[in-house]
This record gives C-alpha cells, sequence and structure tokens, in this order.
C-alpha cells in the first residue's frame, strides 16, 4: 500500500504562485507514474498534470499549460507542482495519484492506484 501526503496548499491572490508536494511511502518510488487531479466544488475530479517514473515525460491539460510545472525528485519519493499566474478558477482541492507503471503518464483518475488527501489550493481575485 502506497502513502501519499500532500501539501503545499493555501490562500493564495490571483497572479501568484504555489507549490504543491506530494511525498510518497513506497520505493522504489521510479517504479510509479504520478499525476495531479483537481476537484473544485461541485464539479468532477479533473485531470491536470502526470509525470512518468523517470520523469522523462510529462504531460498537462490544456488550461494550465504553461502555468503549472510537474516535477519529481525519485531519491526523495516526491512529486511536485509549481503553480504559476494563478486564477480564482484554479481554486480546488489538489490532489496526487500514484499508478505502478515506469514509462507513462496516465491522464484517467480510474488508470491511478493509490490517492493522496488533498490539498485546498483557494485563489482569490
Amino acid at each position: 500500500q502506497v502513502q501519499l501526503v500532500e501539501s503545499g496548499g493555501g490562500l493564495v491572490q490571483a497572479g501568484g504562485s504555489l507549490r504543491l508536494s506530494c511525498a510518497a511511502s513506497e520505493r522504489p518510488f521510479s517504479s510509479y507514474a504520478m499525476g495531479w487531479f483537481r476537484q473544485a466544488p461541485g464539479k468532477e475530479r479533473e485531470f491536470v498534470a502526470a509525470i512518468s517514473g523517470n520523469g522523462g515525460n510529462t504531460v498537462y491539460t490544456d488550461s494550465v499549460k504553461g502555468r503549472f510545472t510537474i516535477s519529481r525528485d525519485n531519491a526523495k519519493k516526491t512529486v511536485y507542482l509549481q503553480l504559476n499566474s494563478l486564477k480564482p478558477e484554479d481554486t480546488a482541492v489538489y490532489y496526487c495519484a500514484a499508478k505502478r507503471s515506469y514509462n507513462t503518464t496516465p491522464r484517467a483518475a480510474r488508470e491511478y492506484d493509490y490517492w493522496g488527501q488533498g490539498t485546498q489550493v483557494t485563489v482569490s481575485s
């Protein structure tokens, strides 16, 4: 069982930045593709970004391209999501997820095996 713990959420003004972290309990961490999802009140959970186990491949949803960056440090068993140029519509609970897969970048929530508890990001206008 992989434990995932997110941190780094908070309240920020529009245009500001945050960095989310997701620490995993499992080794080898590079065996897992990692993804970030978000869920706003009254909306479905949506894909944000994913990174392959070796960090060589990344994908983003169109609405965050150029603003968000996903990265990972396998030695620290941590994946990051840098959020820049934040907008009020980015307000949501952000979740990280892990899938046992070395070289893929899954976009569908159903493909992931493990989930964190989420961290709230609130962007004020």
